[in-house]
């Protein structure tokens, strides 16, 4: 795990960058002063210009273990090699079937089959639509409606857009979905500031699905889909009871319960998912980014036995759903995704971040004394620390620790508005996280 690249040598840099529109990016103040990657290895990432930047955000809470993996991008080429695509329609390869079975049994009992696409935002989508396909074959049709949440993020497909909660990525998109509701955000930051794991104030907010079920009534509602930790929108981590609440809410009144674990799945709180860790057996369960490590695009949706077993009736020749994706169970995808499964069981990572959780929220929250600093909350190896905004300008804190971090410290961190979020490779070692907060620590005062 130790990191013994060479700094490489420097890139040649394309003279145009115009023709690249970039995704969930400010274009135009990107292409003034670009941060332009290179190449990785372990905890670090290498710019165009052959500098090293520690890596405190996993990619895009991607690269659980570390950059450079030689044993996935060996299976990934063994692969090609071998069968470089096959349709997933009315057929299959041998290596879909080893990792859904892998990863059935790191999940929680009961969620024993997987549906694979190639992203978060696709797995939303998909289990979404099986919710909906659920509830009518089971002769409840008017089941139909979708319930979210307030800050949530469930990807970008119209069906994860319409549940998610963040304010930003909703209102260009006119009216999206029909008949979905939202559960108010869980944080409450005068009674949960600076909190190290699921605040001990919050299980309440689970109750006001009671109310939304009394205004549509129960018999319309189809799936409730919660992040177990919201990341996107600043690291908040479901408050003690809460999910256990929400379960007792959808048993009752017969409504399917979504996990999204694109972020919390494959160790990041500690454990294969985060459901595990709350003792809180969803419906079904999204996953993507850690299944691969990042090396290949890949998502999927682990589903009950009882949502599953539904499906499986009717004439034998007949599509029991009529759902997938061309590159779904991708050989490729697929290969990387066993590889990183060895990698997680071999080297421990899951414990590894349970072990590691109370030094990384330790040293989070010796920041909470830096300039503007007006929160920190820690979970699992995640953290968020909230900068208190420039008048009139939300946003451009955040944007300036981004720019700050790259440019002058050497450091890749995410940011959420004027959030700074940290999210490392388990692989991280102690030393590092010292490393990345003193480097934090300085961001923090370049900004103030």
């Amino acid at each position: 795990m130790l990191d013994k690249s060479p700094r490489p040598t420097p890139v040649a840099v394309p003279n145009d960058l115009a023709a690249h529109w970039m995704p969930f990016t400010a274009n135009r103040a990107f292409k003034r002063n670009p941060r332009l990657l290179a190449g990785a290895k372990d905890m670090h990432y290498f710019t165009v210009d052959g500098r090293k930047i520690i890596d405190g955000a996993s990619g895009m809470w991607c690269t659980n273990a570390g950059h450079g993996r030689t044993q996935i991008s060996s299976a990934i080429a063994k692969q090609a090699e071998a069968l470089d695509y096959a349709p997933p329609f009315q057929f299959g390869i041998p290596q879909a079937f080893e990792l859904a079975s892998r990863i059935a049994e790191l999940a929680p009992a009961g969620l024993d089959h997987v549906f694979f696409c190639n992203s978060g935002s696709e797995a939303a989508d998909t289990a979404l639509k099986i919710a909906l396909a659920y509830h009518q074959i089971n002769g409840q049709g008017g089941r139909i409606r979708l319930i979210g949440r307030e800050r949530g993020y469930h990807g970008v497909g119209f069906g994860g857009t319409s549940v998610g909660g963040i304010v930003s990525n909703r209102k260009l998109f006119g009216s999206l979905l029909t008949g979905v509701d939202h559960l108010p955000a869980t944080y409450d930051r005068e009674k949960q500031a600076f909190s190290k794991g699921e605040p001990e104030y919050g299980a309440h907010f689970a109750d006001e699905l009671e109310r939304i079920v009394n205004l549509h009534g129960a018999n319309t509602v189809a799936a409730v889909i919660v992040e177990p930790m919201a990341g996107s929108t600043g690291v908040l981590p479901a408050p003690k009871g809460y999910l256990k609440r929400l379960r007792e809410i959808t048993q009752k009144h017969g409504i399917l319960l979504i996990f999204d674990e694109v972020i919390t799945g494959f160790g990041r709180l500690g454990f294969a998912f985060a459901a595990e860790r709350y003792g809180v057996v969803p419906d079904m369960l999204t996953f993507a980014k850690g299944i691969t490590n990042g090396a290949a695009p890949m998502g999927g949706v682990l589903v009950r036995d009882t949502i599953h077993d539904a499906f499986m009736s009717g004439p034998e020749h007949a599509v029991e759903l009529a759902h997938g994706y061309t590159y779904s169970a991708h050989p490729l995808a697929c290969a990387a995704g066993l590889a990183t499964l060895d990698i997680y069981r071999d080297e421990k990572l899951f414990e590894r971040a349970h072990e590691l959780e109370p030094k990384f929220a330790d040293a989070v929250m010796s920041l909470r004394n830096q300039p503007d600093v007006v929160d920190v909350r820690t979970v699992g190896l995640t953290a968020g620390i909230d900068l208190a905004p420039v008048a009139d300008a939300p946003g451009k804190r955040g944007f300036a620790g981004l720019n700050s971090a790259f440019h002058d410290n050497d450091l890749m961190l995410r940011v959420a508005g004027d959030t700074l979020v940290l999210t490392p490779p388990l692989i991280i070692t102690e030393d590092q996280i010292g490393e990345i907060i003193e480097k934090v620590a300085k961001v923090i005062r370049a900004t103030a």
